[in-house]
C-alpha cells in the first residue's frame, strides 16, 4: 500500500475540522457543548486535586520523617479525603466523556448512513469498487473515530492544564529538574516517532484485511445452503485461510514494531520513577530540602512527563487513529464524488408514456457502443419484449431507464417513480414484516388487508402466511422462501403497487413459461404496461417466449444496432 494513502493531509484535516464544526452546529450541538463544558470543569477539578494531593503527600512524608504522630494522622486523613473526592470526580468525568462520545457517534453515523444511501451513492461505490468495506467504515471506524478523537482532545486539554498546574510546583522545587523533564519528554517523543512511524500504514491495512476476512465469513453464513449443496467448502476454506494469512502476516509486522516500541517505552516509564530522586536526593542530603519534597517532586515529575509525553504513551493509539481518520476521509470523499458524478448526457424527462429519443448507450469500461440512436415510443397498453444476443446492451437499457446508467447520450421519457416499477432478475426481499415487504413504503396503512390476501391467493402464495406467522411478523425472508416463491412475492409487490409501467428483467429465470404467461396476463388485467427483458435469442435452441403476451419486440442485434417490430398481437 502506498503510504500516501494513509497520511493525514490538509484535505483530511479539513474534513476532520468540518466534522467537528458540523457536530457543534447540529441539532444536538447544544447538548454536546454542555457536556463538553462539564468535562472542562471536571478536568480543572481533577488537576486541582492532583496539585493538592502533591502538597498533602509532601506534608504526609515530612510528618513521617519528623516522627510527628499528630501531623501524620491529620495529613493521612486529609490525603484519603483528597483520594475519595478525586475518585468521585474521575468517575463522573468518565461517565460524561462516554455520554458525549455516544452522542457524537450516533449523530455522525446517522449522517453517514443518510449520505451513503442518498442519490444512490452506495450503488456507484459498489459499481466502481473505489472504496473497500464501506459498511465497516460506517459501523466500526466511526465508533473508533468519535471515541478516540474525544479521548485525545481531552488528553491534550488535560496535559495543558497539568503543565500549567505543575510547572510552578516543579520550578519551585528545582529549575534543573524542570529542564530535565522537558528534555526527557522531547527526546522520548522523537525516538517514539522514529521507531513507530510505520504503524499508521500497517494499521490502515489491518482494518481492511480484518474486514475482508469477516465479509467472507458472512458470505458463508448467508449462503450456507448453496455452499453445502454445491460442495464449495474447500474453495471457501482456501479463500478464508488466504485472508487469514494476509491479516496474520500484517499483524505480525505490527507486533514487531510494537515490540521495538515496548522496549523503549517500558524503559522510558521505569526511568520516570528514579529521575526525580536522582536530581533532588542530593539537595536532601545537603539539608537544603525536606524529605517530603522528594515525594512531591516524584508526583510533579510524573504528571509533567505524562503531559509532555503523550506521543510516547499514546503512539499506538495515535497510529490507529490516523488510519481511521484516513479511511473515513477517503470514504467521505468517495461518497461526495458518487453523489455528484460527471453530469450524464442522458436526459430524463417525465411523461405519460415511455420513449427513447436518439439514445446512445456506451460501455463504461471501454466506451464501446452498446446501443446507437435508439428512437422508439411505448404508449400505455403496448407490451414490449426486449431480446437479442447482447446481454450488456439489455442491462444498459434497463438501468438507463431506471436512471442509474451514466455512460451515453440522448433523451429518455418516462413516468415519475410512483408510476414506473423496475423488477430485477434477482428478487430483493428487504428485512421487516411481510406487509412491509409487499406494500410500497408509506402505503402500509392505506392498503386493505383483503387486497393483499387476494393478490397472495392469486399467485398461490397464501399458504406462506401459515409458515411465516402472518403479515406482521419480522423474518429473514431470503432464507425462508425458495427462489420461485421469492419471484412470486416480487410480483405480488408489483401488483399491489399497480404502476402504469413495469420493467421486468429476465423473469423466466425461475419460472416455467406457462407460469410467466399467467403472471403477465395478471399484469395486463391490472392495467400495468410491461416491458420484459428476456434471455431469448431468435433461432437459438433452449430459449423461447410466448409472443401472444406482447405487442412489440425490440431486438438488440449487437454492435449498437437494434430492430423494432410489431407482433400479430400488436398489429
Amino acid at each position: 500500500m502506498n503510504t500516501r494513502q494513509v497520511l493525514i493531509n490538509r484535505q483530511t484535516w479539513n474534513q476532520f475540522v468540518r466534522s467537528v464544526k458540523n457536530f457543534a452546529s447540529s441539532e444536538v450541538g447544544g447538548q454536546a457543548k454542555r457536556l463538553f463544558a462539564g468535562l472542562i470543569l471536571l478536568l480543572l477539578a481533577v488537576n486541582g486535586l492532583n496539585v493538592a494531593s502533591s502538597y498533602v503527600g509532601r506534608d504526609f512524608m515530612t510528618a513521617i520523617e519528623n516522627r510527628n504522630k499528630t501531623g501524620f494522622i491529620m495529613q493521612g486523613l486529609l490525603w484519603i479525603g483528597v483520594f475519595v473526592v478525586a475518585s468521585a470526580v474521575a468517575a463522573i468525568y468518565r461517565f460524561t466523556e462516554e455520554r458525549l462520545g455516544l452522542l457524537w457517534r450516533e449523530w455522525l453515523t446517522r449522517v453517514a448512513v443518510l449520505r451513503y444511501l442518498e442519490r444512490r451513492a452506495f450503488f456507484r461505490l459498489d459499481e466502481t469498487g473505489k472504496i473497500t468495506n464501506p459498511d465497516q467504515r460506517i459501523a466500526e471506524d466511526i465508533r473508533a473515530y468519535t471515541a478516540t478523537t474525544l479521548s485525545f482532545v481531552l488528553m491534550l486539554l488535560n496535559a495543558t492544564l497539568t503543565v500549567l498546574a505543575f510547572s510552578g510546583v516543579m520550578w519551585s522545587i528545582s529549575p534543573i529538574l524542570f529542564a530535565v523533564t522537558i528534555a526527557y519528554a522531547a527526546g522520548g517523543s522523537y525516538l517514539t516517532v522514529v521507531l513507530g512511524r510505520t504503524l499508521v500504514e500497517l494499521n490502515y491495512s489491518q482494518l481492511d484485511k480484518e474486514a475482508n476476512f469477516r465479509a467472507d465469513l458472512i458470505h458463508v453464513r448467508e449462503n450456507a445452503a448453496s455452499v453445502a449443496l454445491l460442495h464449495r467448502e474447500g474453495r471457501l476454506a482456501a479463500r478464508l485461510l488466504r485472508h487469514l494469512d494476509d491479516l496474520a502476516t500484517n499483524f505480525r509486522r505490527i507486533i514487531a514494531v510494537n515490540r521495538n516500541l515496548h522496549f523503549f517505552t517500558t524503559g522510558y516509564n521505569y526511568l520516570i520513577q528514579i529521575i526525580p530522586a536522582l536530581v533532588i536526593a542530593p539537595f536532601f542530603i545537603q539539608g537544603r530540602v525536606e524529605f517530603g519534597v522528594i515525594t512531591q517532586s516524584a508526583i510533579a515529575f510524573a504528571h509533567l512527563v505524562g503531559a509532555f509525553s503523550l506521543i510516547v504513551t499514546q503512539f499506538q493509539s495515535i497510529s490507529s487513529f490516523a488510519a481511521v481518520i484516513a479511511r473515513l476521509g477517503s470514504l467521505a470523499e468517495a461518497i461526495r464524488e458518487a453523489q455528484a458524478p460527471e453530469r450524464s448526457a442522458i436526459e430524463i424527462n417525465e411523461g405519460a408514456h415511455v420513449a427513447y429519443v436518439g439514445l446512445n448507450l456506451l460501455s463504461p469500461t471501454d466506451g464501446r457502443p452498446l446501443i446507437k440512436n435508439l428512437t422508439i415510443s411505448i404508449s400505455p397498453g403496448v407490451r414490449v419484449l426486449v431480446i437479442g444476443p447482447s446481454e450488456e446492451a439489455k442491462v444498459a437499457l434497463f438501468r438507463a431507464t431506471a436512471g442509474i446508467w451514466d455512460s451515453g447520450s440522448g433523451r429518455i421519457v418516462r413516468p415519475d417513480s410512483s408510476d414506473i416499477y423496475f423488477l430485477p432478475e434477482q428478487p430483493y426481499l428487504p428485512p421487516g414484516t411481510l406487509r412491509e415487504l409487499l406494500v410500497r413504503g408509506g402505503n402500509e396503512e392505506v392498503t386493505p388487508e383483503n387486497r393483499i390476501l387476494a393478490v397472495l391467493e392469486a399467485l398461490d402464495l397464501k399458504p406462506l402466511l401459515a409458515r411465516t406467522g402472518g403479515l406482521d411478523v419480522e423474518r429473514d425472508w431470503d432464507h425462508m422462501f425458495s427462489l420461485r416463491e421469492q419471484q412470486r412475492l416480487a410480483f405480488a409487490r408489483l401488483l399491489l403497487a399497480k404502476p402504469r409501467f413495469a420493467f421486468l428483467d429476465r423473469i423466466s429465470t425461475s419460472m416455467r413459461a406457462d407460469e410467466t404467461s399467467q403472471i403477465l396476463k395478471m399484469l395486463t388485467k391490472s392495467g400495468i404496461t410491461y416491458v420484459t427483458f428476456s434471455r431469448w435469442v431468435p433461432g437459438r435452441r433452449g430459449t423461447d417466449e410466448k409472443l401472444e403476451n406482447y405487442d412489440a419486440i425490440l431486438e438488440l442485434v449487437g454492435d449498437g444496432r437494434w430492430k423494432w417490430k410489431l407482433t400479430q398481437s400488436g398489429t
